[in-house]
C-alpha cells in the first residue's frame, strides 16, 4: 500500500525530517494583531518576538478549520491507498475534532490525536511514517501510534515568564517572584495537557544541565533511537549545554535539534528548550 502521513505545523520537525519522510504539513493559524496567518509560511517565531517586543501584544494561535483539512485530504485520498493524519492533542485545539469531521468524507483517511505537542508530536509523525515504510496496514500503524502516544516524554524549560503573564498563564507577583529567586519553570506534557512540574533556580544554563541530567539519569526504560533538542531562539551556548547534558547521561542513535514553531513561541517566548524522547 501507499501511504501519506500528514501532521499539524505543531510537530515542530526540521524540513530535512519533513522531507526524509515525506510528510504532508498542514499550518495553524497565528493571529497577529487581527490578522490570521499560516503558520511557518507566512509567519514565523521571529516575526512573533519581534510583534511582541515592539507591541507588548502577544499573538494567538488558531486551529486548522474543517475546510482547510478536507481541501487537504481530498487529493491525497484519491493519489494513495490511505492517509493518516496525527493532530496536536486535543487537549489543546480542536484540529483533532475538525480533522476527524473532515476525514469523515473520506473512506481511507485516518486521524491520531498525538496527545502531544511539538517534537513530541513530531515523535508520533516519524514513528507514523517509518511503520508506513515497514508496509504496515493503516488500522495497525493507528494502533501502534495510539499505543505510543502515553509513551511520549515531553517538557520544556522556561527562560521567560512575561509571555506566560501576558497570556493570562502566570500572576505578574507569581513572575515577580520566579525572577527574584531566578527560578526556571519546567512545564511537561501529562496526559495531553501541560503543568509545571518543577522549578529549577540559578543561572538558565546551569537549569538547562540540571533539567536534562534529571530527565535521563538512571533511566533504563529509555528508547535509544532518538531524542529532540527543541527551543525557541535558545543561544548557541546553552543548546550544546543541553547536547553535552545529554551525551553523559544515555546514549542515543539520533540527537536531533529542531526549532520551536509559532505554537510554542507564541505561549512560552523566546529561549525555552526541551528536550522529548520515548519510553520503552
Amino acid at each position: 500500500m501507499t501511504i501519506k502521513i500528514t501532521s499539524d505545523s505543531t510537530c515542530d520537525l526540521s524540513k530535512e525530517l519533513v522531507a526524509k519522510y515525506n510528510i504532508g504539513i498542514i499550518p495553524l493559524y497565528v493571529v497577529k494583531d487581527g490578522v490570521s496567518l499560516k503558520d511557518g509560511l507566512e509567519i514565523t517565531p521571529e516575526d512573533i518576538f519581534a510583534f511582541t517586543d515592539s507591541t507588548g501584544k502577544l499573538c494567538t494561535t488558531a486551529a486548522v478549520s474543517q475546510y482547510d483539512y478536507t481541501e487537504t485530504f481530498r487529493p491525497l485520498s484519491e493519489q494513495y491507498d490511505a492517509v493518516i493524519h496525527i493532530t496536536i492533542s486535543a487537549d489543546f485545539s480542536s484540529c483533532y475534532q475538525n480533522a476527524c469531521a473532515a476525514a469523515e468524507e473520506f473512506p481511507n483517511v485516518y486521524v491520531v490525536d498525538s496527545r502531544n505537542l511539538s517534537t513530541g508530536h513530531g515523535h508520533i509523525v516519524i514513528e507514523a511514517a517509518q511503520l508506513a515504510e515497514q508496509g504496515l496496514a493503516p488500522e495497525e500503524i493507528c494502533a501502534r501510534l495510539n499505543d505510543l502516544t502515553g509513551r511520549v516524554e515531553a517538557s520544556f524549560l522556561l527562560d521567560r515568564l512575561d509571555y506566560m503573564v501576558k497570556g493570562g498563564r502566570c500572576s505578574s507577583a507569581a513572575a515577580l517572584g520566579a525572577n527574584l529567586l531566578r527560578l526556571k519553570p519546567c512545564i511537561e506534557v501529562i496526559d495531553g495537557k501541560m503543568r509545571v512540574v518543577k522549578k529549577y533556580r540559578g543561572p538558565y544554563n546551569k537549569c538547562i544541565h540540571d533539567y536534562v541530567t534529571e530527565r535521563l539519569t538512571n533511566r533504563d526504560d529509555l528508547r535509544g533511537d532518538r531524542i529532540f533538542i527543541t527551543h525557541a531562539a535558545a543561544e548557541p551556548d546553552t543548546v550544546e549545554t543541553a547536547r553535552a547534558a545529554i551525551a553523559e547521561c544515555h546514549p542515543f542513535d539520533e540527537v536531533y535539534e529542531t526549532h520551536a514553531g509559532c505554537t510554542v513561541t507564541c505561549h512560552c517566548g523566546p529561549h525555552t528548550l526541551g528536550v522529548l524522547f520515548i519510553r520503552k
